[in-house]
């Protein structure tokens, strides 16, 4: 089995910055794909970043140039460095992260969630 750690959610002012963290731990072959999604009361879960199986960063056109996707593949730890917050990033973040477990067998995994509120 397989569990993603989310962390560093919080409240914070328009403008301000915050680090998410996200650890996988369990049994791991591989992990294939892993970033961050987002979803707001009322809306869809949406991507915010992401780093694809080729390696490459995939970000949300509405957050890019102030967050920052980066990852510690020996510790299996992705995280998102979020600058220039603004009230409508609101939201839960959850970590995903496509964790082959053998190498024939993989899934979807997602995390609890952690809570991002931005005040204006």
């Amino acid at each position: 089995q397989v569990q993603l750690v989310e962390s560093g959610g919080g409240l914070v002012q328009a403008g301000g910055s915050l680090r998410l963290s996200c650890a996988a731990s369990g049994t791991i072959f591989n992990i294939n794909r892993m970033g961050w999604y987002r979803q707001s009361p009322g809306k869809q879960r949406e991507l915010v970043a992401v780093f694809t199986s080729g390696g490459s960063t995939n970000y949300a056109d509405s957050v890019k140039g102030r967050f920052t996707i980066s990852r510690d593949n020996v510790k299996n730890t992705v995280y998102l460095q979020m600058n220039s917050l603004k009230p409508e990033d609101t939201a839960v973040y959850y970590c995903n992260a496509e964790v082959w477990t053998t190498m024939y067998a993989y899934r979807d995994y997602w995390g609890q969630g952690t809570q991002v509120t931005v005040s204006s």
